[in-house]
């Protein structure tokens, strides 16, 4: 059955991967990023309605969504995709990059779950893209795994108050996406580099979740563990 699927950090990585699975399979996909030129040619690609949108700001999320209910009359699922990692060690003392953290990776979570469950009466269906660092925490990634561990935290609870609304997350292993990019310690950066040899094509990330997506609406797949094979 064809549902209306909204994707935040739909312009590269997962979110991109995601949107292009999900579409062939014949889901109306709404997209959300920043950098409306990604989204726009993303959207023309795939037939795709898109918004632009900053998940750290209450507002512009909820415009986002009223943007997709203006053109689809409802939602069925949220996938809450976007995400940021500037690793660094704690003695580091980039609290501007934590703070970012904070905001995308958990704020941003936050504001799509407050802009849909009022649309969510009955049923839904929230994809939380976590990762492996609701885990494990590893040198230079404290500050990153403590936000994708409230996600997974966030959704459990989610899941456990409402028990007619489907919560899954996703905890993505290493993965190629744009992530590495804002590491701006150079040695957290090498570590990444070597650690992303292994890497997992971002389509296995978007398989997964359309594989959550496609069960039965009495069968809510609470957690997935997507890693490489040779991650140990």
């Amino acid at each position: 059955m064809s549902k209306v699927i909204l994707i935040s950090g739909a312009s590269s990585g997962i979110g991109e991967a995601t949107a292009r699975i999900l579409a062939k399979a014949g889901h109306k996909v709404f997209l959300g990023a920043r950098r409306e030129d990604r989204l726009k040619a993303l959207s023309s690609e795939i037939g795709a309605g898109y918004a632009v949108l900053d998940v750290t700001s209450r507002e512009s999320f909820q415009s986002f969504v009223d943007a997709a209910v203006a053109e689809h009359g409802h939602v069925d699922v949220l996938v809450n995709n976007a995400g940021v990692m500037p690793l660094s060690l704690m003695d580091s003392l980039k609290v501007d990059e934590w703070d970012r953290m904070v905001d995308v990776n958990i704020k941003g979570v936050l504001n799509g779950i407050a802009a849909v469950l009022p649309l969510f009466t009955g049923g839904g269906h929230v994809v939380n893209v976590a990762s492996i660092g609701a885990h494990l925490v590893t040198p230079t990634a404290a500050v990153y795994c403590a936000t994708k561990y409230a996600v997974w935290a966030l959704s459990e609870g989610l899941r456990q108050e409402r028990d007619d609304l489907r919560v899954t997350v996703i905890s993505p292993g290493v993965t190629e996406s744009e992530l590495a990019d804002t590491i701006t310690e150079d040695h957290a950066a090498s570590f990444m580099a070597e650690y992303r040899k292994n890497a997992l094509p971002a389509s296995a990330i978007g398989d997964a979740i359309a594989y959550a997506i496609s069960q039965p609406e009495t069968v809510d797949v609470n957690e997935i563990v997507v890693r490489p094979v040779a991650d140990r």
